[in-house]
């Protein structure tokens, strides 16, 4: 089976994680990962434009066959989930104008595609991403770590063969 490079992807618009992983259909191997960070004295437009920039060069310098992204969902701040929403949309722009196919996968879907339990907590999550990346330490920021989590959960959940 071939390897197939998945772009894991934590969106936000302080910061969006990413985390690049090849998936052989048993190991997966880590390619790259971190943080596009925006300034929050920027105007959100700017953030947008930054967020977007970023998100050209890492799917140029990686080449991700899928993009694995976490599907938005609405709590308490609405506000914040709208802003957080554009600055996804940039991104799966960023996926579309090159064909990259989209996969979208609930917190809950990526607990239990990582840690084997859709309720567990986020310090689990994260070492289990450690040790199946064979990493010596945690991935930071927190957010570069959900995006590897997330790429994972899509190794995971696909048939592949």
């Amino acid at each position: 089976m071939k390897k197939v490079r998945i772009l894991g992807v934590d969106p936000g618009y302080a910061i969006v994680g990413f985390g690049v992983v090849d998936y052989d259909g048993f190991r997966f191997s880590l390619v790259e990962y971190g943080a596009v960070l925006t300034e929050a004295d920027t105007p959100f437009p700017q953030r947008l434009r930054a967020i977007r920039n970023d998100m050209e060069f890492i799917f140029g310098e990686f080449s991700p066959d899928v993009m694995a992204i976490e599907k938005l969902y609405f709590n308490t701040n609405h506000t914040t989930g709208i802003d957080v929403a554009q600055a996804r949309g940039v991104t799966l722009l960023s996926a579309a104008e090159r064909d990259v196919p989209i996969y979208e996968y609930t917190p809950l879907q990526v607990k239990s595609a990582v840690v084997g339990y859709g309720k567990a907590e986020k310090k689990q999550v994260m070492e289990m991403t450690r040790q199946i990346l064979g990493l010596v330490n945690i991935p930071k920021p927190d957010d570069a770590a959900d995006a590897l989590a997330i790429a994972i959960c899509h190794g995971h959940s696909t048939r592949w063969g």
